[in-house]
């Protein structure tokens, strides 16, 4: 009887086993469609020209458009210039705030916590445009501050993507890590700056990761907020689309595939550090 039903078990798991790894599939496909197929497309337009009859051919035309553009250049350089300031500020402000809310011996942190990320449920393009009318009412519109303008709705926008992944790092510190030093003789300040800043270097790079990115590659907020003085990657990269420059648009996109990859290497680096601080969720 034990040997029966000890196959009768492993049956079971064989089956549940087999039949696990087709609820991937939905994803796969999507991921196929959605992900694979479209970058396949870009790398295609960014190294192809096309001629009269639409036939494709091999072309660094637009690697040549791009390099030997002085204002590609300095439109590259100055976003990538907005995405590290933006970034820092975020990081600035945002760290302190996750680590009270952390740390908030009170039984509101959830509330504060919701309170700040409440505005990432409003529309991007609302937001902005909200922004834009208050920063105009304080006498700061793009006519005459536009990168003072862009800057703030930039911080804005991403700053509650710095506080989440720094707040859900500082509320799985090592506790007894920071109680040792303290009673090693480490006063408040060498506490923070020897512990609690590299227990939370995962979280920092992690919210450095979500905000430098999406930055350089925005549109809606230095279009709106600058009103057109300010031209960011992500603007120059959706003109070219709009105006059926695909290749040139293709190869600047993966411009921005570069960028991203090379944010994903640096980000690896510190796994190993946020899995040793993982665990538990965010309420």
């Amino acid at each position: 009887m034990e040997r029966a039903a000890s196959r009768s078990l492993t049956k079971a798991k064989r089956f549940f086993s087999f039949k696990r790894k087709y609820l991937a599939i939905p994803y796969s496909v999507f991921l196929a469609l959605f992900v694979i197929i479209p970058i396949l497309i870009i790398l295609v337009y960014a190294f192809t020209g096309s001629t009269e009859d639409g036939t494709l051919y091999f072309s660094f035309d637009a690697l040549a458009s791009f390099f030997t553009s002085p204002t590609k250049i300095n439109i590259l350089v100055v976003s990538l210039f907005i995405g590290m300031l933006n970034t820092i500020i975020c990081l600035l402000i945002g760290y302190p705030v996750a680590y009270l809310l952390a740390n908030s011996k009170v039984n509101t942190n959830k509330i504060l916590v919701l309170l700040f990320i409440m505005p990432m449920w409003i529309n991007f393009v609302l937001r902005t445009g909200a922004t834009r009318d208050v920063l105009t009412w304080m006498g700061i519109n793009g006519g005459n501050h536009p990168y003072l303008a862009t800057m703030i709705g930039m911080v804005y926008n991403y700053l509650p993507f710095t506080i989440l992944p720094l707040y859900t790092t500082m509320i799985k510190l090592d506790k007894s890590q920071l109680e040792a030093a303290s009673d090693l003789g480490a006063n408040p300040a060498e506490v923070f700056i020897h512990s609690v800043i590299p227990q939370s270097v995962p979280g920092i790079v992690s919210a450095a990761e979500m905000v430098f990115m999406p930055t350089i590659s925005s549109y809606v907020i230095s279009d709106t907020l600058s009103e057109g003085k300010i031209t960011l990657f992500g603007n120059i990269i959706y003109l070219n689309f709009s105006q059926s420059q695909w290749n040139e648009g293709s190869f600047m996109a993966f411009i921005m595939l570069l960028l991203v990859g090379i944010s994903m290497l640096i980000s690896r680096k510190f796994d190993k550090g946020e899995q040793r601080v993982r665990g538990g969720g965010l309420w």
